[in-house]
């Protein structure tokens, strides 16, 4: 029978430990952690994923500030923000909620944030420092997937991992994360996308699939091997026509593929839970400069 991987458990355990180590630093060094959050627009899920972040900021002891900006704001009313954040000493962590609207370049905007306070991994030298192996911020989806697999699988090394998906928010990142060679990685990674002329040709590959394709159910049994571990990181919201009624699905057609796995993520309640826990503790490790910019040692994603 599958396990079903917790993310909401596993979240909810890390939070408490995060509550605990707010605390002590705050004891110990005078140190809130503060984390700024930046809406641009009315756009209904990203005023839901805001509201969520800034609550669970003050769960764990953080001080946070939230800034919403109607969708006609400038660029530069955006980088204006930015800036006063970057020189902000209450500030450890700056987010921009994606997407943004179209008049706005999303490249600039995220360019403009201290990669010290770039909690979310996007600045492009974090991104390089991942890829090299160094310490820096990863991704919030991607370091809450390796956690969860660090946890159920246990040691990746020398299996096949398999991604569906190449964006610069989950795919590209976490395929990085996992072939790095450090005793919650090594794997040997593949990359696929809907432009493979026969996708499951690859994933009926994998010892371990991830799924971010941003597709509703398109992965069926047919994609998957027998006892393979799979990670759904899609969130998709489909409408009944008949009764209007909504439904959250993932990336994977659950019901399908769960007979045929040893282990998955439900949607909702798996992956989703862990992005924001790891942005909280992204926003901790910048408030107690961990990282130590500068530094060449190997990059650990894990709490």
């Amino acid at each position: 029978m599958a396990v079903l991987i917790d993310g909401k458990a596993v979240a909810a355990e890390l939070r408490a430990q995060l509550r605990q180590a707010t605390q002590q630093l705050w004891e110990q060094r005078g140190i809130r952690p503060g984390l700024a959050l930046l809406l641009v627009g009315d756009h209904p899920a990203s005023l839901v994923y805001v509201r969520s972040k800034a609550r669970a900021c003050q769960e764990v002891g953080f001080h946070s500030v939230i800034e919403h900006l109607p969708a006609e704001a400038t660029q530069q009313q955006v980088l204006d923000y930015i800036t006063r954040w970057n020189t902000d000493p209450a500030i450890h962590g700056i987010l921009v909620q994606l997407p943004l609207p179209r008049h706005i370049d999303e490249r600039v905007v995220l360019c403009a944030i201290d990669p010290r306070k770039d909690v979310d991994g996007f600045h492009p030298e974090n991104m390089g420092r991942l890829v090299l192996g160094l310490p820096g911020f990863v991704p919030c989806t991607p370091a809450g997937i390796l956690e969860l697999l660090r946890r159920y699988v246990g040691s990746l090394s020398g299996k096949h991992v398999v991604v569906v998906g190449r964006s610069n928010i989950v795919g590209k990142p976490v395929a990085n994360l996992l072939y790095q060679k450090t005793p919650d990685a090594n794997a040997v990674v593949t990359i696929c996308h809907t432009g493979a002329r026969d996708l499951a040709a690859f994933t009926r590959q994998a010892d371990v699939l991830i799924v971010a394709m941003g597709v509703p159910e398109a992965i069926g049994a047919e994609h998957v091997k027998e006892g393979a571990v799979v990670i759904d990181v899609g969130i998709n919201r489909l409408v009944d026509p008949q009764t209007g009624a909504e439904r959250l699905v993932g990336d994977v057609r659950f019901a399908e593929v769960l007979p045929k796995v040893s282990a998955i993520t439900p949607v909702p309640g798996g992956v989703g839970p862990m992005t924001i826990a790891m942005l909280l503790w992204n926003t901790y490790r910048a408030a107690t400069g961990e990282y130590g910019y500068g530094q060449e040692s190997p990059h650990r994603a894990t709490v």
